[in-house]
């Protein structure tokens, strides 16, 4: 039942992030825990604005496997990488901003750290805009697999919090339930707009 509940929820945050213009031509993929063994998907190539909760595929974590045949989000591997990665990760929202692509590309470090802003509030366990708050940036790379075992040893060695960033390509995020998951998302899109604009006045 809790699981039907969350994924309730995940369509409603799939229509708001279509509405918003976050996940532009069925780009982006967003999933939900089922259980300890399978999380559910969306399926690869559908609108998220118009989404249901037939468009979830079942997905085993372990694996990538989907038992029943249809073909999940091309991401997949991301999305039971952070699964197994996080025990407590609920829900995973993928998507494909403007400001998060762009401030992918433009960062060259390995990170986008962000510092100074009341809205890093945000996001769970962050308490003062004093701290410096680093989103770890990956090279994209159309072979999923290997990029998954790419974040794997990065994690083992620092730290992964809320999300991540694949250059070029957009913010993966998640939390404990998908309340926490968009809160995450919304929270780090605001926090890059207001980064991207910074950066611009800063050019002027």
């Amino acid at each position: 039942m809790k699981a039907h509940l969350q994924l309730a929820e995940l369509v409603a945050t799939c229509h708001w992030i279509g509405a918003k213009g976050w996940a532009p031509a069925t780009g982006g993929n967003m999933s939900v825990r089922e259980d300890e063994i399978h999380c559910l998907l969306s399926a690869s190539g559908k609108d998220k604005g118009s989404l249901t909760v037939d468009d979830f595929i079942q997905v085993e974590i372990a694996s990538n496997r989907a038992p029943s045949g249809r073909k999940p989000s091309a991401e997949t591997a991301l999305h039971t990488l952070i699964y197994r990665l996080f025990p407590d990760a609920g829900a995973v929202l993928h998507t494909h901003t403007v400001n998060s692509t762009v401030l992918s590309r433009v960062e060259k470090s390995d990170s986008l750290v962000l510092r100074g802003y009341e809205m890093q509030k945000s996001l769970t366990g962050q308490t003062t805009h004093l701290d410096a708050l680093p989103i770890a940036i990956f090279d994209n790379d159309q072979d999923i697999d290997k990029l998954a075992r790419r974040i794997e040893h990065f994690a083992t060695e620092t730290p992964l919090r809320y999300g991540f960033l694949l250059r070029g390509h957009g913010l993966t995020c998640w939390g404990k339930d998908v309340a926490q998951a968009r809160q995450h998302l919304e929270g780090l899109e605001f926090l890059f707009e207001c980064e991207m604009n910074l950066r611009l006045l800063e050019r002027t």
